[in-house]
């Protein structure tokens, strides 16, 4: 089962190689009109997870995009070894189509994650248990798939981001898997080009769980403020916080955003 299992994952990354291979060629002949920014963050469930994300202009209108997150919380409590191998990582490419003369920035992409979190890990026999029993040895390459769509919008007073992903396990998804519905809405006012607040909301659900005696649940709901302090250079911080909506005694939110655009 694990080696035919592992078809899907080899045709992710064959389709997530031949996008940035078809959009970066058709980007050769154009005057490029690049960036890259690289973020800091932390927050009370994900814990630290550094992120970047490039753009490679097309055309006129239309951006080749890819991006990283880098998660260190080890195999989020899956209980795999510290060697590495539960360390999740998701990579990805996709387009960014500009519209409203720039203000709006409208980014779907296509990832995949790497890791235990939705496969459960490497899951083999095992000739040390009873008959039919298995272990897991390690992580998969291309352990999940993540389709998403990011939308930003930008004005000289107000500014607004909605995200939507869905976490998809490509791997063990009859016995082990994990799906995750993840989304976000915020927005906010400018009171100057350096200083700007407003609401944010954001939701976490497992929407799949194939573990025995699992059922799809909600993990989190929050809700709050946050403020941003921006640089002209491109450096920006931003703190959102407030409560979980979720009745699980899981406390308070809080998150930090720390990046810089070059």
């Amino acid at each position: 089962m694990t080696r035919i299992s592992r078809s899907p994952a080899l045709l992710a990354g064959t389709m997530l190689a031949l996008l940035g291979a078809v959009s970066l060629a058709q980007a050769q002949d154009a005057a490029p009109d690049n960036s890259y920014t690289v973020q800091l963050n932390q927050d009370s469930f994900f814990g630290f997870y550094p992120s970047f994300t490039g753009q490679l202009e097309m055309r006129e209108g239309l951006d080749f995009a890819f991006y990283g997150i880098l998660w260190t919380k080890p195999a989020f409590g899956l209980g795999q070894g510290n060697s590495g191998d539960d360390l999740w990582t998701e990579f990805g490419a996709g387009v960014t189509l500009r519209a409203l003369e720039g203000k709006l920035l409208v980014k779907p992409l296509l990832g995949i994650t790497n890791g235990s979190l939705l496969s459960g890990g490497d899951i083999n026999p095992n000739p040390a248990g009873p008959r039919g029993s298995t272990r897991v040895t390690g992580s998969n390459f291309a352990d999940g798939l993540v389709p998403s769509l990011t939308l930003n919008y930008s004005s000289e007073k107000f500014e607004a981001e909605s995200y939507l992903g869905y976490y998809m396990a490509l791997r063990n998804r009859n016995d082990s898997g994990l799906d995750f519905l993840h989304y976000w809405v915020n927005a906010g006012y400018k009171f100057s080009p350096y200083v700007s607040a407003g609401l944010h909301w954001e939701h976490l659900r497992n929407s799949r769980n194939s573990y025995p005696g699992g059922t799809s649940a909600d993990v989190y709901r929050w809700a709050g403020p946050y403020v941003q302090f921006s640089l002209p250079k491109g450096f920006f911080a931003r703190f959102s916080g407030g409560t979980d909506l979720e009745d699980d005694f899981d406390g308070d939110f809080y998150k930090l955003n720390v990046g810089m655009t070059f």
